[in-house]
């Protein structure tokens, strides 16, 4: 009789608002389903290998505020670089085309080779893409010293300076590409693959999660983040000055604060832009993937920004 009642009075302890210890089977599942439609803001930091539960929430902002962000990116990443701390997430894992911004890994393996930078590099034929037959005002011949070339490749993805590029490193071509995916597989980048040093090709592919990572590493390389945020410059290119700017217009507004930034565009990739920028006084790693429309990764871009700043407003107040 005590243990009928003792029962009784647990089940109705629990109907008045008791949170039980264990969810039922059907409650995780429709948890698992509504966390993978929705996009995430995570209060979560990353200590070696591990993901650690910070133990305050990020003052960031609520999830209906990143619900209604409306990006027009179907791949995000939002992450503080300082901590690792991951504001805000679509589709992270995604394996997905990346075009041009394979030059952020391109630099790397370059400078990794500690070249003469001063060395002249000659376009060849070579170099012209016959992938998808893109334009360039480096025409076949054109002589520029490696820097000039590896500026042009980050500032303007010039796809015959990034393609010279990966011709003139000790062993070839096929060299470089190995040594490409071999620094991505050093940096701990399971989504990543590399078949060439442009982005042209719809075989290098790579995550959201990923491309945060190497974000993070070529940001680490000064030339990387100079040459990727130099707005525009002069080169004299067969005996005639002229003019290149960079893909990203973001660099030369007096609103941003960018430390590195690539784009990238190929059809199969859509518009893809990712950055390292000062949001808040705090640096932060912006992935945006898979962006259809002119101007809808700036539009992204300028929606994260608006949402991060705004957000931080939010306080915690005395009780």
């Amino acid at each position: 009789m005590k243990k009928a009642l003792m029962i009784l009075l647990a089940a109705s302890i629990v109907g008045a608002g008791a949170t039980p210890v264990k969810a039922g089977v059907s409650e995780k599942k429709k948890s698992v389903a509504a966390n993978k439609k929705s996009p995430r803001v995570a209060a979560q930091f990353k200590s070696g290998n591990k993901v650690v539960r910070a133990k305050s929430p990020l003052r960031l902002a609520s999830m209906d505020d990143a619900r209604h962000l409306a990006l027009q990116s179907s791949a995000v990443l939002v992450q503080d670089q300082a901590t690792g701390a991951i504001l805000y997430e679509k589709n992270p894992n995604a394996v997905l085309p990346i075009a041009s911004i394979t030059k952020l890994m391109t630099a790397m393996v370059v400078l990794d080779a500690a070249p003469d930078l001063h060395e002249t590099l000659v376009i060849g034929e070579d170099d012209v893409d016959l992938v998808k037959g893109t334009r360039s005002r480096l025409k076949v011949g054109t002589h520029l010293e490696r820097e000039e070339m590896l500026r042009l490749a980050l500032m303007s993805s010039e796809n015959r300076a990034a393609s010279a590029l990966s011709r003139h490193y000790p062993g070839g071509r096929e060299a470089f590409v190995a040594a490409m995916n071999q620094k991505a597989q050093a940096l701990g980048l399971t989504d990543t693959r590399f078949h060439d040093a442009t982005g042209l090709t719809a075989a290098n592919v790579s995550s959201p999660r990923d491309l945060a990572k190497m974000v993070d590493a070529a940001h680490q390389y000064p030339l990387i983040r100079e040459f990727s945020t130099t707005s525009e410059g002069e080169f004299s290119i067969a005996g005639r000055s002229q003019q290149f700017r960079n893909t990203n217009t973001l660099v030369k507004s007096p609103t941003w604060e960018i430390g590195l930034s690539k784009t990238g565009y190929i059809n199969e990739a859509g518009k893809c832009l990712v950055m390292q920028a000062w949001l808040n006084n705090k640096p932060t790693i912006i992935v945006l993937l898979d962006s259809w429309g002119k101007m809808t990764r700036i539009g992204d871009a300028n929606r994260i920004k608006r949402w991060v700043e705004s957000a931080s407003l939010a306080r915690p107040t005395a009780g």
